[in-house]
């Protein structure tokens, strides 16, 4: 195999471009129901609105067999109470997973609704959820009848058990609402049904701008503009309904991609396109302030699968370098269903490696546990999630021998480092109502695209519900007429890196914007701090940008998502800015407002675009109302598997 190096060896130069080059050349695709990234969420929603009988395209920037977050796998289809091995009533398990702070009462109510039903789908098509080769027969949580093989750190009344250290949980206890899967035959199968319903396709094309009535801020959505990132071909999407569902950001504290520790839960092509596009085309969103926290050595963490200790290493126990046993979370333990420490257990483990108790590094004792459980987790959870398949794999042809060795786990390795923000987009977003259309007519969202997401089978169930009510939405709709004068600003912005003969490149614009957010919003806030950060950004919108220059399509993809990041950023520090309170459940703390969750500020913020400018408002707390009744008025017509 020739490589790079080989390469420019032979022939001194760089490879020609290997695609056709089309710039500005334009095509046009009408159709009832734009479906843009096609992720979990993406092409579960193609899939409902075909089987709706309308007519629809799925625009996605990479290639649909595998892209997304959840396209290389998963092992956990969380929250689906309406399965037969449930112990739990779907209304009253959604009620309690919506007993928190900030999160989607509205998702959440879909999830544990219809997320079974969704899975049962899944089946139909191809993707396999039971044990039918009965490889795992006497793991604990397989059912021998149905086959499902539930997850058993999950309990009924809590996520987390409240039975003592190192006691079993009692089977009544158990809530069976989460059943471990083998997700990386989802997507491939989810494609190909995509296809077998007539959904076209078009791989390999970032969407760019939303398209509204009249090109006017805040009017109708009736389409989409995009780029090809081969050959650069510019495309020009009519739609009487449009899904968003290309996630949140990633990567906009992040650096460099290139340095050897580089850590990030989601592909550096999650870059807040979505997000931004609503966002210009003046739809509200919420959260925005606070997306969780991440922690940030000297040099980039771990991925968080790195070792055990976490969902997919859920029942490994936990021992220290001398394999004295270390109070980590494992099934039947204390604070069992968490996927880390809670911060009680973590601070008393960091004060017993200081004070010598615990001895690093940490392993997972895989050799401890009983062989069908060790299979379980190393064959079966750790195979089929998408970011620690190729942990296996790499380490079974290195000789690592789960059985026998131990595998090391570097949590508290790299130290007390730096909070910053957690990027995996799983906090702000696009407000959604009961229909998870958007505030702006003819425009929908799902998956991680909302406000405060969850997991793979939420995105999965929601994407569904979005393709249902876009189709009906479809059939309903009136003519749609696009603005050329819109469309023709799009392409000038679009394909001006590539009319340039120099400037600076996207990883230049990266870095500036990177350590922007790095230094003015993110271990300390506070007003001055956060305008110095959105008055750098805007400096670097204002002089960088115009001086992007991308010498191929694959650099202009790269370049627009920079563009994409910046304004990302700049949204999550003018909601910083209003939010004047420090809050625990967003993980969002001012030094200027000390005060943790005062009762007033107990209510959504929620930011848009209003003729170029910024307006905050707010929403109560629980405003989506009763969960259930809500979604027996939205929902009157669905059949599904899910029965009173």
């Amino acid at each position: 195999m020739t490589t790079w190096h080989d390469f420019f060896k032979e022939q001194g130069r760089a490879p020609d471009w290997p695609y056709e080059i089309a710039y500005d050349r334009e095509q046009e695709i009408e159709t009832d129901v734009l479906v843009i990234g096609g992720g979990i969420a993406g092409c579960w929603a193609a899939i409902n609105a075909a089987r709706q009988g309308v007519k629809v395209a799925l625009v996605e920037k990479g290639d649909t067999v595998r892209s997304g977050a959840g396209g290389p796998g998963c092992d956990h289809w969380c929250n689906a109470p309406a399965n037969p091995l449930s112990n739990v009533d779907p209304d009253e398990w959604a009620e309690h997973m919506a007993d928190r702070p900030f999160c989607n009462g509205i998702g959440i109510q879909i999830q544990c609704r219809e997320n079974w039903d969704t899975l049962l789908e899944m089946e139909q098509m191809g993707g396999k959820i039971r044990d039918t080769e009965d490889k795992y027969k006497g793991a604990k949580g397989r059912d021998d009848k149905s086959k499902l093989m539930i997850s058993p750190r999950y309990t009924r009344k809590h996520t987390y058990l409240d039975i003592g250290e190192n006691a079993e949980a009692p089977d009544d206890t158990l809530n069976n609402v989460v059943i471990r899967v083998w997700g990386s035959t989802f997507k491939p199968a989810l494609k190909k049904e995509c296809k077998r319903l007539g959904v076209k396709i078009f791989d390999r094309v970032m969407a760019t701008s939303l398209l509204t009535e009249n090109g006017e801020q805040g009017a109708r959505v009736i389409g989409a503009t995009g780029v090809n990132s081969r050959t650069g071909e510019f495309f020009i999407f009519k739609s009487k309904a449009t899904i968003l569902s290309t996630s949140g950001a990633s990567s906009i504290w992040m650096i460099s991609t290139e340095l050897g520790g580089y850590s990030n839960m989601l592909s550096r092509t999650i870059s807040g396109d979505g997000t931004v596009m609503a966002w210009n085309a003046g739809a509200e969103l919420t959260k925005m302030e606070g997306t969780g926290m991440v922690h940030i050595a000297t040099g980039y963490k771990h991925k968080w699968y790195s070792g055990a200790g976490d969902a997919s290493y859920e029942n490994v126990p936990i021992v220290d370098a001398n394999g004295k046993p270390v109070p980590y979370p494992t099934q039947g333990w204390k604070d069992a269903g968490a996927m880390i420490p809670n911060m009680e257990t973590d601070k008393a483990i960091r004060e017993g490696i200081r004070k010598g108790e615990y001895q690093l590094p940490f392993y997972g004792d895989f050799p401890a546990m009983p062989d069908v459980e060790r299979d379980v987790t190393w064959k079966l959870m750790l195979g089929e999630e998408s970011t620690t398949k190729i942990i296996i794999d790499t380490f079974n042809k290195a000789g690592y021998d789960e059985s026998r060795d131990l595998l090391q786990s570097y949590k508290y390795l790299e130290g007390e480092s730096l909070p910053q923000w957690f990027e995996a987009g799983y906090g702000g977003g696009i407000l959604v109502d009961w229909n998870l259309k958007t505030t702006l007519d003819g425009l929908y969202a799902a998956g991680t695209q909302m406000f405060s997401p969850e997991d793979h089978s939420y995105a999965a169930a929601t994407g569904r519900y979005a393709g249902r009510k876009a189709a009906a939405y479809a059939k309903e709709a009136g003519e749609i007429k696009l603005s050329r004068d819109q469309i023709e600003k799009e392409k000038a912005r679009v394909y001006a890196p590539v009319k340039r003969s120099h400037g600076i490149e996207w990883k230049e614009l990266h870095a500036g914007m990177a350590r922007v957010m790095q230094y003015y919003a993110s271990e300390f806030r506070t007003e001055s701090l956060f305008k110095m950060g959105l008055r750098a950004l805007e400096k670097l919108e204002k002089e960088s940008v115009p001086q992007l220059y991308a010498l191929d399509p694959h650099k202009l993809i790269r370049s627009l998502e920079d563009v994409s990041l910046l304004n990302y950023a700049k949204i999550i520090i003018q909601a910083s800015l209003a939010r004047k309170a420090s809050s625990a459940p967003l993980h969002f703390f001012r030094i200027d407002y000390p005060d943790v969750d005062p009762p007033e500020w107990n209510k959504w913020l929620t930011i848009k675009q209003e003729n170029g400018e910024v307006k905050i408002n707010s929403l109560p707390a629980t405003f989506w109302g009763n969960m259930k009744e809500q979604y027996e008025v939205n929902n009157k017509d669905y059949s599904g598997v899910y029965k009173e």
